[in-house]
């Protein structure tokens, strides 16, 4: 079974100008979620993939402006395989409630790249 990029995040100074613009170009759907201060964006279409657009809490400089996630069946497994491969785990281990749960690592030359498991319904 292959390991598809299922979701993609923006980093923003400024996301309602960057959602906007990106809602006027493209005519994706983005839903503020204030209370996770998170804007999901919907591209629409079949085969695309989804993402997200947010203002990091922690100053910059952010590690890439762009996270691409990496769908996983186990993430202590792949959290365990990125350390003994010279990557480095930044966030652990966190639940999105509802949804699933999701863990952030840089890659050797320090790319940020999250990995992604969905919860079982």
């Amino acid at each position: 079974m292959g390991r598809p990029v299922i979701h993609w995040e923006l980093m923003s100074k400024d996301p309602a100008k960057v959602a906007a613009f990106y809602e006027k170009i493209f005519g994706w759907k983005i839903q503020h979620m204030p209370e996770m201060n998170y804007r999901l964006v919907e591209t629409g279409g079949s085969g695309g993939i989804n993402g997200g657009i947010l203002k990091p809490e922690r100053p910059e400089p952010w590690p890439g402006n762009m996270t691409f996630y990496i769908d996983v069946d186990d993430l202590s497994a792949y959290r365990q395989r990125i350390v003994s491969e010279g990557g480095k785990i930044h966030v652990e281990e966190q639940e999105v409630p509802g949804m699933g749960s999701f863990a952030l690592f840089t890659d050797p030359e320090g790319r940020m790249m999250g990995l992604w498991k969905t919860t079982k319904k």
